[in-house]
């Protein structure tokens, strides 16, 4: 089953509109777009707590690393530089953190406030190769820019 972007963008509107806490959004995101699709294994954030530093957000899925520096794995990458990380093998990925062994593909996107600044990544992770596209980062960032912009 793939996400139907236009009717989870709905839905996950029409379930946030008008709250304002970003524990609250992140949560109702994570659960939305986790069951979305068959493809996501792990899905959550990890906040921005600290300079440089990420720190487990809510999540559906196994467990996952509690903190993340910036100068590692995958999230620390979308958090370091700002962009989109779709990596199609993590294995190729230089510093991946394994947080879960079976992870073989991830997406992470930074999350933005109204102001622009990064207060968390969102992080999907797949168990199979090459699960994720370009048309997952667009409508996902796009999900998310709506969501916390209001932040």
């Amino acid at each position: 089953m793939r996400a139907d972007y236009a009717n989870l963008a709905k839905t996950i509107h029409a379930l946030t509109e008008g709250e304002t806490d970003a524990i609250a959004l992140m949560a109702t995101v994570a659960c939305e777009v986790h069951h979305a699709d068959g493809r996501f294994d792990w899905t959550g954030f990890y906040r921005v707590t600290e300079p440089q530093l990420l720190k487990i957000g809510p999540y559906q899925g196994g467990h996952g690393c509690l903190v993340i520096p910036f100068d590692r794995g995958v999230c620390g990458a979308a958090a370091r530089t700002g962009e989109v990380q779709l990596v199609a093998d993590v294995d190729a990925f230089p510093r991946h953190i394994a947080c879960a062994s079976s992870t073989r593909s991830e997406l992470v996107l930074p999350v933005r406030n109204g102001a622009g600044e990064i207060i968390a990544v969102f992080d999907l992770d797949s168990d199979q190769p090459d699960a994720f596209t370009d048309e997952d980062a667009v409508a996902l960032t796009e999900i998310l820019g709506r969501v916390f912009d209001r932040l």
